[in-house]
């Protein structure tokens, strides 16, 4: 009698088996898991696999090299906003409760993954204008929908979302960098041409997009210190 089908003679698992157990999304989770446990740096196929209980050339199959797996792992993270019960993609009590739920499910998020919520902030994104943390396409026209649709102009809109992803970015990267986390790059970036993004579901971000694209960097930072300054002022007195 023949034995189990997913042993081979050296009993070893055969690649049907090993598809059985294997797929994008399983994939995606144990790596968030691994570099949760032991790191970016330490994420290889070949380790990730052997966490998994197969060879690394099965990973292949379904990521397709470790800038893809990295690229995955970040868009993961970011969908658990998704499943947050107290964040909501509408503006259902209004914008500022809108806001104030997507920062603390940000917090909660980055609290929850210090160790990918680096890369959350530095793997290149789906376009050029889209910034961390809030780096899908679906955050980004939820966050301009919800604002437009409570008055904003387009670009007080576009001036909010930069101004509110700053704020969470560099706050977050502070709190899990005083958490032990190390937040400097964990190897050489891949120069990698920008990816052509599909906004054919983002009726906003086709619309906004030359706003989103325009460099207002310096502009920025001045209005930001400006605020700051006006803030210490009113410790002061």
């Amino acid at each position: 009698m023949s034995g189990p089908a997913s042993a081979g003679h050296d009993g070893s698992r055969e690649p049907g088996a090993e598809r059985a157990r294997l797929e994008r999304g399983m994939i995606l989770e144990a790596g968030v898991e691994y570099v949760e446990r032991f790191g970016v740096r330490q994420l290889t196929m070949r380790r990730l696999g052997k966490e998994l209980g197969v060879e690394a050339m099965s990973l292949y199959r379904y990521v397709h090299s470790r800038e893809d797996l990295l690229d995955g792992i970040v868009e993961t993270v970011v969908d658990e906003l998704y499943s947050d019960p107290e964040v909501t993609v509408e503006p259902v009590h209004g914008w500022q409760d809108y806001l104030l739920r997507l920062a603390h499910g940000s917090r909660r998020l980055a609290m929850a993954r210090p160790q990918v919520f680096p890369l959350v902030a530095t793997r290149p994104t789906e376009a050029p204008w889209v910034r961390p943390p809030l780096r899908s396409l679906r955050w980004v026209e939820s966050f301009l929908a919800a604002l437009t649709g409570s008055g904003f102009s387009d670009r007080a809109a576009v001036d909010a979302y930069r101004a509110f992803s700053s704020f969470l970015l560099g706050h977050l990267l502070l709190e899990v960098s005083a958490m032990g986390v190390d937040i400097g790059p964990a190897e050489e970036a891949e120069v990698r041409p920008p990816r052509a993004a599909d906004l054919s579901d983002y009726p906003l971000l086709r619309e906004f997009q030359t706003l989103l694209s325009e460099d207002r960097a310096g502009q920025e930072f001045e209005e930001s210190l400006d605020h700051l300054l006006e803030r210490l002022e009113t410790l002061r007195s």
